[in-house]
């Protein structure tokens, strides 16, 4: 073990968000010794994070969980009830869950990671024997991003709204030519609802003034009044960039799910793992990285009035089918038979566009306004 008295510690974590704050936490768990760097290490974190409830290792406190739907609801151009149980987590329950007690904390800006030293802002520079960058992605126009804007809402005012993993319906107001976006409905604990209205992936994304506008004419078609007071959630981060590497964990090591954007559940499942010196990228989870990639590129290619009819026959799928492309890390046959299973589904003016994309072939746009999520 590294002697940390003298300025050498196990393992430096540089970022302190959920990826880096579990790493840590498990490191410590497993007797090293630790440094987090972070400008801010203690800020509060404000965003929602939803996992598949299957995904939550078995370390992490159930109390971190706010709320469980048994069943959520996605919408394409019909419904569709996911026998999957999804979780909602306490954002404050969690970061305190995933406290990092017993590292040594720098408030400092890391400006250089090597892979066995920081240099701070301060001028400090920090050894180890390993040091892993778990920052994030910095935004980058040649990335596509997902944007989400969100309000929480009294339950009492959402008239029995289920809880909707992707609504794609097209009460927004939207243009249908125009890059289409979604409803996410999720209870934060008993009281309150988070309606988003996201843009699932775009280069470039939907803008906040844009989402704020299609959710207000969403929730008024629906009967939901605002009153102006609600809290806000804004959302906006790549979902690609990310490289898989000992150096770099979270979205930046690349485990941000590209699908989704989700890749809270799989930073803490990975923790462990990357905590006692393994590896999470073998070469099954790298040919699933690059399946699910080029996943990415077909919808990125769709048509605006596509997109529906993709997520219906996505949603068709068998749960398990379902299950292997949206989690775990390494499951090459399930996510195979999940990609092969779906194309027989679309419909059959789709399947071109799909098929170029996922094998990265050029797809030209089909339309002045190009495709659905990116131009």
């Amino acid at each position: 073990m590294a002697d940390s008295a003298h300025g050498v510690f196990d393992v430096v974590v540089c970022g302190q968000g959920p990826a880096g704050r579990a790493l840590a936490h498990r490191c410590l768990a497993h007797g090293r010794t630790v440094a987090v760097v972070d400008p801010a290490p203690e800020r509060r974190w404000r965003a929602t994070y939803a996992v598949w409830a299957d995904e939550l290792p078995g370390w992490l406190d159930r109390g971190v969980i706010a709320a469980t739907v048994p069943e959520p609801v996605a919408w394409g151009r019909s419904e569709h009830r996911l026998a999957r149980a999804y979780a909602v987590l306490d954002t404050g329950r969690l970061q305190a869950a995933l406290a990092p007690d017993g590292a040594t904390v720098f408030a400092d800006r890391a400006v250089r990671c090597e892979p066995h030293s920081v240099t701070l802002a301060a001028g400090t520079e920090l050894r180890a024997e390993r040091v892993v960058d778990a920052r994030g992605l910095r935004r980058d126009p040649a990335r596509a991003e997902q944007t989400a804007h969100g309000v929480l809402v009294p339950a009492a005012r959402v008239h029995g709204t289920e809880t909707l993993f992707m609504d794609w319906r097209r009460d927004n107001g939207a243009d249908p030519a125009a890059p289409p976006s979604f409803l996410y409905a999720v209870p934060l604990d008993a009281g309150t609802v988070l309606l988003e209205e996201t843009c699932l992936a775009g280069r470039p994304a939907l803008d906040d003034g844009e989402l704020r506008r299609r959710l207000h004419h969403r929730l008024t078609a629906r009967d939901i009044t605002l009153t102006g007071a609600e809290e806000i959630e804004r959302v906006r981060f790549p979902v690609q960039g990310g490289r898989p590497g000992r150096e770099r964990f979270g979205a930046a090591g690349g485990l941000l799910h590209p699908a989704t954007g989700y890749s809270v559940a799989a930073a803490l499942a990975a923790a462990d793992t990357v905590a006692t010196g393994g590896t999470y990228w073998t070469p099954r989870a790298r040919a699933v990285a690059v399946l699910r990639a080029a996943g990415l590129r077909a919808l990125l290619a769709l048509p605006p009035e596509r997109v529906p009819d993709f997520f219906d026959a996505f949603f068709t799928l068998p749960p398990h089918r379902q299950r292997a492309y949206l989690s775990g890390p390494d499951d090459l046959p399930g996510v195979l038979a999940a990609m092969a299973g779906l194309f027989p589904r679309l419909p059959r003016r789709t399947r071109l566009t799909v098929a170029r994309a996922t094998l990265d072939l050029r797809v030209l746009s089909q339309r002045p306004g190009g495709s659905a999520m990116m131009e």
